[in-house]
């Protein structure tokens, strides 16, 4: 098997006696990473501090992964100017949130007689939300409400540029591999062995 120690260095290709005797005589784990390559490769690491260390990495990265709540904003078909630009207000602050919001247009009583309105309003408050909202959900009526729930563009345009640059990022990298990587040997020595051997 082929053993790396601690530091990342190559120490070589040895037996499984000896890779665990250098283990003990550091005091470290010797931990299998590359089971399936020939030889397999094993090394030399603190497994406590190892995983203690994923743990951290993990716990970070959820910190830092937001997780959409759906909220809701209920509007009246008959709304006053005033009252729609505050439900607005709130909208837009969820939504800058990367929350969804489920918008109600709630018919009481007779109001239901007039329908025609929750569509209406619907569009009015889309078109206030100028292009940086597209609906999840199709708008329709659920028993007395008019609903849909609205996404950010924005938020979904930040997500689509994260995993370009990451694609990008993977392919500059991908490349530079094949730059470093030196053209496969066709069996005949170069002039600097030959100057070597000669």
């Amino acid at each position: 098997m082929r053993l790396i120690d601690d530091h990342g260095k190559q120490i070589g290709v040895i037996a499984l006696e000896e890779a665990l005797k250098k283990a003990q005589e550091v005091e470290l784990d010797l931990v299998e990473i590359a089971p399936d390559a020939k030889p397999p490769v094993v090394k030399l690491i603190d497994y406590k501090k190892f995983r203690y260390l994923e743990d951290k990495k993990r716990k970070e990265a959820k910190k830092h992964t937001k997780q959409s709540d759906l909220k809701e904003i209920r509007f009246s078909p008959f709304i006053g100017e005033h009252d729609l630009e505050t439900g607005l207000k709130k909208v837009k602050k969820f939504l800058s949130e990367g929350n969804l919001v489920k918008i109600s247009i709630v018919f009481k009583g007779r109001q239901m007689a007039h329908q025609e309105f929750g569509p209406k309003l619907l569009t009015n408050i889309l078109s206030r939300l100028e292009e940086s909202v597209a609906q999840e959900r199709e708008a329709r009526f659920e028993g007395r409400r008019f609903v849909t729930i609205l996404r950010s563009l924005k938020d979904q345009q930040n997500k689509h540029e994260t995993k370009d640059q990451k694609s990008s990022s993977k392919e500059i990298q991908n490349n530079s591999d094949r730059q470093d990587t030196p053209p496969p040997s066709d069996g005949i020595p170069s002039e600097k062995s030959k100057k070597q051997n000669g």
